[in-house]
């Protein structure tokens, strides 16, 4: 799935065969206790896990996965009345030409009433895009069209600092790697201190996911993170939105 599709695969390739769902996470600013979005987080209509719907993906349909994601993600955020942004994840390499895939977007926000300027594309370091040139154009192409945008999983993957280097999206999402115990771990406060410091250079807000303790949020708070996602917080809530547990102030 490295490869991106052509005009002639992605109109021709099979419409999607299963079903998919949708489940929502917040992300707040736990000082200020606002919601800042909800994350929307694609899931089968009986719960199942993101991951037994992406083993489903193949070169046929991932145009169609990507497609039907941002749809229902947009749906269900209309249905619930997201008070907040919502982030919709998307897969680079679904996308051969962005101002043409960003269609069905535009006509489902359209159709379900939903605030353009309330959307943020999130893509994944993780996932391997061999080509940059074509993510940073997909980047910029999202951002003219009045979308925020934002880099999911930073520290875990193939571009880093290349990729920051060439577009300095709206917001990054630390990976959850370098989150995991940091109040007791000095070289991953060494990192994030450091990242921070970069993205407080370049304008970019940083959002801290994956937070399990209120030790990890506290030495984050330190370090001048605001945002926050994380089971400490919220776990997501199938087509619902859960409420964000805010820990005690210190």
């Amino acid at each position: 799935m490295n490869k991106t599709p052509s005009c002639s695969s992605c109109r021709d390739g099979k419409a999607l065969d299963f079903d998919i769902s949708m489940a929502f996470q917040p992300i707040v600013d736990v000082a200020g206790r606002q919601l800042f979005a909800y994350e929307a987080l694609v899931r089968g209509p009986a719960r199942e896990s993101a991951g037994s719907l992406l083993s489903k993906l193949n070169a046929d349909n991932l145009y169609a996965f990507d497609q039907s994601c941002r749809i229902k993600a947009i749906e269900w955020a209309a249905k619930l009345q997201i008070p907040a942004m919502v982030s919709i994840n998307f897969m680079p390499n679904a996308v051969y030409q962005p101002e043409t895939c960003i269609r069905a977007t535009l006509d489902a926000a359209q159709r379900y009433n939903f605030p353009l300027n309330r959307i943020i594309f999130e893509v994944t370091e993780q996932e391997q895009v061999l080509d940059i040139d074509h993510l940073t154009g997909i980047l910029r192409a999202y951002r003219k069209q009045g979308f925020m945008t934002a880099i999911d999983d930073f520290g875990a993957g193939y571009a880093g600092l290349n990729l920051l280097a060439d577009f300095q999206p709206d917001l990054i999402k630390l990976d959850m790697g370098l989150i995991r115990n940091i109040d007791q771990d000095h070289v991953r406060q060494v990192l994030v201190e450091a990242t921070l410091d970069i993205c407080r250079k370049l304008n970019i807000r940083v959002i801290a996911e994956g937070i399990e303790s209120a030790a990890e949020l506290h030495a984050l708070q330190a370090m001048g993170v605001e945002l926050f996602q994380g089971y400490l917080l919220a776990k997501p809530g199938f087509q619902t939105l859960p409420t964000v547990n805010y820990p005690p102030e210190r």
